[in-house]
């Protein structure tokens, strides 16, 4: 039976972050499960003018990336929850800065993982850089 590590998020702009977060991930088991947020979700979560790129876009991009092995789109909340209950993955893998937050389908995963920021990127601060260019 193979062991599956689960992790999810915008992926807008993907950076050296991104890519260290998903060989972390794969690292950790044998698949690599991807949740990817909806435009209109990221829209609603960061604000006007978000996504950057689509939701065609940013799945296209991700599955071309060795370490990923199923990419899944979700709308709202209930629908991640509901496909990591499906899934029920080994690994939940977060983020760091939801150490002392509400972890999403954390009581269907056998195990959350958080992850520390790589390098210091961030999605955010390179679209600052783009349009201050």
């Amino acid at each position: 039976m193979s062991k599956i590590v689960w992790l999810n998020g915008t992926f807008d702009i993907l950076h050296p972050g991104h890519i260290e977060l998903f060989k972390v991930g794969k690292s950790l088991g044998d698949q690599l499960i991807v949740g990817l947020d909806s435009d209109l979700k990221v829209n609603r979560d960061k604000g006007s003018g978000r996504p950057i790129n689509n939701i065609c876009y940013r799945k296209t991009m991700l599955e071309a990336i060795r370490y990923i092995d199923l990419v899944l789109t979700f709308g709202s909340r209930q629908e991640l929850e509901d496909l990591i209950k499906l899934y029920n993955p080994d690994i939940l893998l977060v983020g760091a800065d939801w150490k002392h937050g509400e972890v999403v389908g954390r009581e269907y995963a056998k195990k959350v993982s958080f992850f520390e920021r790589f390098g210091g990127y961030s999605s955010t601060e390179v679209i600052r850089k783009c349009k201050d260019a």
